[in-house]
């Protein structure tokens, strides 16, 4: 029990007057109202540092915006170094760079455990980020701020490991429906990206959550929208090969997405500080801006001016002012847009900027359907396709491609846009992205890294439970290990004798695995005395049927060793020595015991 009196005191008239079922409504409530006062928070902060630098600050003015991320990125690595000198959560792995791995991996391997000061430490970075023009989103981090929330207060009211998950898919729902007042789609995007059951124990706390958030929102925000657009263009079905275009573009551009984004982040790799990492990243921005001005920030007022057909106001001052009488020109300028956003966005972060990677994708899709429609509209076909229309779904499109969650994309689009007159045009351009994509790239930005270390959730339940299961819980070292070198006698004496096994590893000098004896294999000489000193354990040892390696195998390629060799015993190697057996009993009462945690 808790050692504060009125927590203790809560949790024992929780015990005693509220179901299980009930806390965990209550607990979504509370999650979802404290996830809308830190999205809001974070979009206020912001929205405050780019009104005061747009205004008040002669950069602007002078054309010198792109000088501002470089600033912003320092403030960043000054507020990280000195006032989080240590890591944030020093148990999750460097190569987990983004908020929605990190969340998925402590889901998986800390049991949901989030550090407390991940619930401040993105509402002062974020801002610093996103207000002084770095190129990326600010749902990530609205996310980790909540999540981290629920996990600490799931610490606090002492929440099994099940309802901590589900309350940080709560967070991560309440973040979105905050963000884009769009609570259908929040709870499809938790369910997508965590892997839950849709049931009703999930689903409801889910829309309770998404519910609080909303209303969170309004209550501070009033009306005011990420996103707002009337759609006014009709679904025509002439267009349907135009959008089946549409969607083929954005499969190929959300391959090129996550391609870069793991290319620009493996040349970072090479530099050893942050700070070398902040000047060449800021620099690259800085020289990106300066010839693509629309990169900096979000982005949102971008797409806004593409849905609204003010192209030119939103492609800025630029260095081909004078040629934008063109369209060609037009079109060429915005596919620059299109093929950059990813880079600024990804050299942002890889620069030690703190963002989302959701909103920058739309903005980009946005672009990229502006410029198919376009390019339609002007190659002389003698059909005109709504630009408004394809921007929107583009933005659609590039979602699915890039984070592999269609259904959330579908509802996302049609809900911002306040209906679903869309709704067909956005199955078919989403269903060939999502399918190109996940032909060519099984895993996402989000997950890739994950997969390659077998700590990825999905939704194949038997797949997700030997994820969670971890080795060591079922490596059995009560065995007595013999030498090679040991007589017959000696084993029957110090090993046979004294063993609840049937199994002996036999173990040189440097505790490295030589082979293994059965006590079958001994069973009709071992009482033949005058083989005692004559033979050793050398004449009797042989191979085991597979090897279990400690550092390399997951459990998945465990339980297919097993299946594969039909043995019931079998060794682990930890750096190259013995260190124990697994037996096929206890792993698969570990598996069961996992499954019913997992399904219950």
């Amino acid at each position: 029990m808790p050692t504060n009196p009125f927590i203790k005191r809560l949790l024992l008239l929780r015990y005693k007057y509220m179901s299980r079922k009930n806390f965990i409504y209550i607990l979504s409530v509370t999650v979802g109202l404290l996830t809308g006062i830190a999205a809001v928070t974070l979009k206020n902060i912001t929205y405050t540092i780019q009104s005061l630098l747009e205004e008040g600050i002669v950069f602007s003015q002078n054309q010198l915006y792109f000088i501002l991320p470089v600033i912003g990125l320092f403030l960043v690595f000054l507020f990280t170094k000195y006032m989080f000198s240590k890591e944030l959560e020093p148990s999750i792995p460097p190569f987990i760079k983004r908020a929605i791995p990190s969340l998925l991996y402590s889901l998986l391997r800390q049991k949901g455990l989030l550090s407390y000061k991940l619930i401040y430490h993105p509402l002062i970075t974020a801002p610093l980020t996103v207000g002084f023009g770095g190129s990326v989103g600010l749902l990530g981090p609205a996310i980790t701020s909540g999540s981290a929330l629920s996990s600490n207060l799931s610490r606090i009211l002492h929440v099994d490991r099940k309802t901590r998950t589900l309350l940080i898919a709560c967070a991560t729902a309440a973040a979105v429906a905050s963000m884009f007042k769009s609570p259908i789609a929040a709870i499809v995007l938790a369910v997508e990206i965590f892997s839950l059951d849709l049931t009703f124990a999930s689903l409801l706390p889910l829309l309770i959550a998404s519910i609080s958030s909303v209303l969170t929102s309004y209550f501070f925000l009033g009306d005011e929208l990420l996103f707002d657009f009337n759609v006014t263009d009709k679904f025509n079905p002439r267009d349907t090969a135009f959008y089946m275009i549409l969607g083929l573009g954005t499969g190929i551009a959300s391959i090129y997405f996550t391609k870069i984004y793991f290319a620009i982040y493996a040349f970072f790799d090479r530099f050893k500080t942050r700070f070398t990492k902040l000047l060449v990243g800021g620099l690259a921005i800085g020289i990106m801006l300066y010839f693509i001005p629309p990169l900096y920030g979000e982005g949102l007022s971008f797409t806004r001016d593409l849905f609204d057909g003010n192209y030119l106001h939103a492609l800025g001052t630029n260095p081909f002012d004078k040629y934008t009488d063109n369209i060609w020109v037009v079109i060429l300028l915005l596919i620059g847009f299109t093929i950059f956003k990813v880079i600024a966005m990804t050299t942002t972060f890889a620069a030690g900027g703190v963002g989302g990677v959701i909103v920058p994708t739309m903005v980009m899709g946005s672009a990229l359907g502006n410029v198919i429609a376009k390019i339609l509209n002007n190659v002389g076909l003698g059909h005109q396709v709504s630009e408004a229309n394809f921007t929107l779904i583009g933005m659609a499109g590039l979602i699915a491609g890039v984070i592999h969650a269609p259904l959330t994309a579908i509802f996302l689009i049609a809900e911002i846009t306040g209906g679903y007159i869309l709704f067909l045009p956005l199955m078919i351009t989403v269903a060939i992205s999502y399918m190109i994509t996940k032909t060519y790239m099984e895993h996402t930005i989000y997950t890739r890294e994950l997969a390659e270390r077998g700590d990825l959730l999905t939704h194949d339940r038997d797949q997700s439970v030997l994820t969670m299961m971890e080795l060591d819980s079922v490596i059995e070292t009560d065995f007595i290990s013999v030498h090679p070198e040991m007589s017959l006698g000696d084993m029957v004496h110090n090993a046979v004798s004294k063993s609840k096994r049937n199994l002996f590893p036999v173990v040189d000098n440097a505790k490295r695995l030589v082979g293994i004896i059965l006590l079958d294999d001994i069973r009709t000489i071992m009482f033949d005395q005058s083989l005692y000193d004559s033979t050793s354990a050398e004449t009797f040892m042989h191979n085991p049927p597979e090897i279990i390696n400690y550092e390399k195998d997951s459990m998945k390629v465990v339980m297919k060793k097993f299946q594969d060799s039909g043995a019931w015993n079998l060794p682990v190697i930890k750096e190259g020595c013995y260190y124990g057996f697994v037996s096929k009993s206890k792993l698969l009462t570990a598996y069961r015991i996992e499954l019913i945690n997992f399904t219950s």
